[in-house]
Formats: structure tokens, C-alpha cells, sequence
């Protein structure tokens, strides 16, 4: 095999690589289970898939804000018209998303109003870090409550909420 074969066949593969770990569609939100997860039926026909916001950890239903984060999300999308743009599974295999409506971020909606923090990975604020600090410091949400806990700490110390 030449060089040049070799070559568009690895940026073939990479190029199918890319487009199969981000896909996009539109669809109806049919349910929201919590602040950071919802049901999406595409708008091209089929079941509901189920997603969880990519960037942002809301509060369990179980802990404090966790019933108000689901309001809050569910009143924003429920029943209406979403642009997903779909990324990864998490370890309990629902899809990671990011999802819009009429253009607006919602994990940056939610973050930036206080109903959910910006997820942290290795150390790294996150990709609603900018969102989080001022929802903190305006005291939205649930940063109203000095003594809010992650939800990554509530799940290791009281563990799951079902």
C-alpha cells in the first residue's frame, strides 16, 4: 500500500471516527427525570433517548434544590423542540448531550441561574466555569445556601437517591 493510500484511509477513518462520537438531531423533550437528565424523541421518528447534560452536575432529587433544578429544567424544555448534539455514554449508558432550544445553551441556562454546577473533571473548572462564578456570586439558586454540596460528594456520602 502506497504512502498516499495509507494516508486517506487513516483521514477517512478519523473523519468517521469524529462524525460517530458527535451526532446531532432535533426532537421533543418527553420528559425530564432530573436536573441534568431528560428524554428526547427525534423529531425523524422512533423512542425517546434518554440524555444527561454534558457539563453540569445538578443536585440529586433527593438533596436539597434537586426537586427545584428538575422544575427549572422541565420548565424550560418540556413538550418543546430541542437541537441535540449528542457526544458520549456515562457509566450508567445514557447519552451525553448538549442541548439547545432556540439557540440558548441549556446547561449554560442552568448553571448560570444557579439550578446546577459546571462539571468538574481532573481538577478543571469546567465548561460553564465562567457561568458558575457568577451564579456564585450573585448568590443565585442554590449558592443562596452557604452550605450546598456537590452532588459528586452527596452520592459518595449518602449515596444514590434510588
Amino acid at each position: 500500500m502506497t504512502l498516499h493510500i495509507r494516508l486517506l484511509a487513516t483521514g477517512a477513518l478519523l473523519l468517521f471516527a469524529a462524525s460517530a462520537q458527535a451526532r446531532g438531531f432535533q426532537g421533543t423533550v418527553t420528559h425530564v427525570t432530573d436536573g441534568d437528565s431528560l428524554w428526547v424523541r427525534p423529531a425523524s421518528g422512533g423512542a425517546p433517548v434518554e440524555l444527561r447534560l454534558q457539563g453540569i452536575d445538578a443536585p440529586e432529587i433527593c438533596q436539597a434544590f434537586g426537586p427545584r433544578a428538575r422544575e427549572a429544567l422541565a420548565a424550560l424544555v418540556l413538550r418543546r423542540r430541542v437541537a441535540v448534539r449528542t457526544r458520549a455514554r456515562d457509566t450508567y449508558q445514557r447519552t451525553l448531550a448538549r442541548v439547545s432550544i432556540g439557540g440558548q445553551d441549556v446547561g449554560a441556562w442552568m448553571v448560570e441561574r444557579g439550578y446546577a454546577w459546571s462539571y468538574r473533571f481532573r481538577g478543571r473548572g469546567g465548561a460553564y466555569e465562567q457561568q458558575q462564578a457568577r451564579a456564585r456570586e450573585g448568590r443565585l439558586g442554590l449558592w443562596s445556601d452557604e452550605h450546598a454540596i456537590e452532588p459528586r460528594r452527596f452520592r459518595n456520602s449518602h449515596g444514590s437517591c434510588k
